[in-house]
């Protein structure tokens, strides 16, 4: 296990003080809270370089908090396990959860030869980003594998990789080198490293996960995590269903009520309400994003 001490954590800004005050034995020294979002590239890029300037051998994981995955303790001896054959191999690694259904809104990785002697681990031959449901069917019947987004990143390898097939980054290092971490992010674009890294490099493996994991991050995920009442909906604060079945109704202030429906999404947070059918809860963060600033930051208002 690695010490407490040689750990690092990265985080949104906001988010710093809860990370320390949930993370017993961390200092502040050992948060890197990024002052603006850029996407995960300029992130995992900082962090590397921070990590590598105490240890040029060091194996770095990212993780994302909305992921449910159990057993944990496969999980965790997977994560070792990938980052011996990270260091080992010199390679940047993603895992790919086995699919149990054709899954529209996630990523998916086309498995390549197999690396070495590991029966799990092979060369990423092809990723894939969101295909539509009949794609989604047939790269589950061919052996794709779901990118889950758990990234176990050689360090010193990663920002070489930057340097060779990011040049969208690689022309903006220097400020880390010079320790202006400010400037940066400020003059960083924004991408993801999917994009800028993982779709460029030859040097990205797949590791084939031993767990279950499931992203969480959807409000269709919400239906198949959250307990259900007997017509299979998914009921969350003031919210009151009748005569309905298989759907999410979620208030976080005032009520909603769903009567003679099926298969919707039905959310209320503050001033906003949300209605969509269940099947399209992939396209949300586009109709999001399409949408005025005063409806996508209320607070703001």
């Amino acid at each position: 296990m690695i010490p407490v001490e040689r750990m690092r954590i990265l985080t949104g800004a906001a988010l710093r003080a809860p990370v320390l005050g949930v993370l017993p034995g961390f200092g502040e020294d050992q948060v890197l809270a990024e002052p603006v979002a850029r996407g995960t590239a300029p992130a995992l890029v900082w962090a590397a370089h921070e990590i590598a300037r105490t240890d040029p051998a060091a194996v770095m994981i990212s993780l994302h908090a909305d992921h449910l995955i159990h057993p944990d303790g496969a999980f965790r001896a997977m994560l070792r396990g990938v980052a011996d054959h990270a260091h080992t191999l010199d390679r940047l690694f993603t895992i790919g959860a086995v699919p149990t259904r054709p899954e529209t809104g996630y990523g998916y990785i086309r498995p390549g030869a197999r690396l070495a002697e590991a029966p799990d681990v092979f060369a990423v031959d092809r990723f894939v980003e969101k295909p539509s449901r009949t794609l989604a069917a047939e790269y589950v019947a061919s052996g794709f594998l779901w990118n889950t987004g758990i990234f176990v990143l050689p360090a010193r390898l990663l920002l070489d990789q930057v340097r060779t097939h990011t040049p969208e980054l690689a022309g903006v290092l220097a400020h880390l080198e010079h320790g202006d971490v400010d400037r940066f992010f400020r003059e960083a674009p924004s991408i993801t490293i999917d994009v800028g890294v993982f779709e460029r490099s030859d040097r990205v493996g797949v590791a084939r996960a031993d767990f279950a994991w499931d992203d969480i991050g959807t409000w269709d995920a919400v239906g198949r995590t959250r307990e259900r009442d007997e017509d299979g909906n998914v009921i969350e604060g003031d919210a009151h269903v009748r005569d309905s079945a298989d759907c999410i109704a979620w208030s976080e202030q005032g009520a909603v009520v769903l009567f003679g429906v099926s298969d919707l999404i039905v959310v209320r947070t503050g001033a906003i309400t949300l209605v969509a059918q269940r099947a399209r809860a992939a396209d949300l963060k586009r109709v999001v994003e399409s949408l005025p600033e005063r409806l996508r930051h209320p607070e703001h208002d």
